[in-house]
């Protein structure tokens, strides 16, 4: 009898389980015309807007660490300007002048990478 009971209780956790995966993870089979309908209907994939609000460690807008960006932060383009690493055509430090050395947007998108361990946001030009 013993061996019984312990059947009826695995059968019937067995079907919970089963059960309640089902409700949890829905049909995927589409439902005739209406189910085709809806899918084609489906809203569009939403687009990751990035918001920079400088009060995280990188510059979205620019492609910079925040503390570095010296078209942000006075104080940084004011270090940069006492170093002599300053691009007058385009008012920003040299070390970050995309337009004039494009190959400097790798080295710091490198960072960005190293820290976070994906692609840096594509910095406005």
């Amino acid at each position: 009898m013993m061996w019984m009971r312990q059947m009826m209780e695995a059968s019937f956790l067995t079907a919970l389980l089963l059960g309640s995966t089902a409700f949890v993870t829905g049909c995927s089979q589409k439902a005739g015309p209406a189910g085709d309908q809806a899918a084609t209907q489906a809203e569009p994939a939403a687009v990751e807007t990035v918001v920079d609000d400088h009060s995280g460690w990188w510059c979205a807008e620019h492609g910079v660490p925040e503390e570095e960006c010296t078209l942000c932060s006075s104080e940084a383009a004011e270090r940069a300007q006492a170093k002599g690493d300053w691009c007058e055509e385009h008012d920003r430090a040299e070390s970050q002048c995309f337009i004039c050395h494009p190959e400097l947007e790798a080295k710091f998108a490198a960072r960005y990478e190293a820290k976070y361990g994906k692609k840096p946001p594509a910095p406005k030009k």
